[in-house]
């Protein structure tokens, strides 16, 4: 199979790199300029778990380009939330009747994120996978499962091929029923998580402080009544963040789910992206509702974002 990746995020290399040793040609897409900056290697430092646990470490060749070309079998979009819908003007004229992966995410409705693309042209899905990139040089890595949406009326042979794609690089899938307010739901959990990070400075950081979990719970039932708000509903992780005592939450994050030396404790170690877009998303969304974020709204204090909000 032939898939461009949409951009050379640490998303899209990850998952680049594990499509091409099963044997897709892999390429990718990226903005003028880009192609000579990035040059033609990348430096990986990775986390490989779909089979126990390995690191890959290597100097990776890529093709890159600077234009859009034809006769792709899927283009995979994983791109900032705040880039998707140029990404999507863009691809509505490139991209032809190539199936589009939207691996990213999305607090808009599904249809207006992407417009003008057509929904029966797009599956769906978010990655397992978490690090960062600097001066060329990935680290991170990726999990075994992806969450794909189910099939909806029209889309049954994108998904198949989306399926089959990460089939056959050994990635399991989780069916997600309702991508909506799945996505939803992880946006808001984002942005709990990103109100702390303003405040300890790096996502970094934000391991390293015992009771940062504790108020990432208390920055999600800040939240719960904006995502009831719109028509979302709490998922079972998004109850488990909210109904927990934040000190008993704080130690199940810290010694379970990001217990020192565990995948998705370096993953986020290793995330050196921009913390804070996630957070004014959900504020916005706050303000038209007319509900008030006090917790999120005072991380917002003294950084760049102040005047937005």
């Amino acid at each position: 199979m032939r898939i461009l990746f949409f951009g050379r995020g640490v998303i899209s290399t990850q998952y680049a790199w594990a499509f091409e040793q099963a044997g897709h040609t892999v390429e990718f897409y990226v903005r003028k300029g880009r192609k000579e900056a990035f040059g033609s290697r990348i430096e990986l430092e990775m986390w490989d778990a779909r089979r126990g646990k390995k690191l890959i470490k290597e100097s990776w060749n890529v093709t890159l380009h600077e234009e859009m070309l034809p006769n792709y079998d899927l283009i995979i979009v994983s791109v900032n939330t705040e880039q998707l819908p140029e990404a999507a003007q863009f691809l509505s004229t490139a991209a032809g009747n190539t199936p589009i992966l939207i691996f990213n995410n999305i607090w808009q409705d599904l249809k207006s994120s992407i417009a003008p693309l057509s929904m029966n042209n797009v599956v769906f899905g978010f990655p397992g996978a978490g690090g960062g990139i600097a001066d060329n040089r990935l680290r991170g890595g990726f999990l075994k499962m992806v969450f794909l949406e189910k099939p909806r009326v029209g889309t049954e042979h994108m998904n198949q091929l989306v399926k089959e794609c990460f089939e056959s690089a050994h990635f399991k899938i989780s069916w997600v029923k309702d991508m909506q307010n799945w996505l939803w739901n992880h946006f808001a959990m984002n942005a709990a998580m990103e109100t702390e990070v303003l405040k300890r400075g790096s996502f970094s950081a934000l391991m390293n402080h015992s009771d940062s979990f504790a108020n990432v719970g208390l920055n999600m039932r800040e939240m719960i009544p904006v995502l009831k708000a719109r028509g979302g509903k709490p998922d079972a992780i998004s109850r488990l963040l909210t109904t927990i005592p934040p000190a008993l939450l704080g130690t199940l994050f810290n010694k379970v789910i990001f217990a020192k030396g565990s995948l998705p404790r370096l993953f986020m170690e290793y995330n050196n992206s921009n913390a804070g877009f996630a957070v004014l998303e959900v504020v916005r969304e706050a303000k038209k509702a007319g509900l008030p974020l006090p917790r999120l709204t005072m991380a917002f204090e003294n950084t760049e974002h102040t005047k937005e909000i």
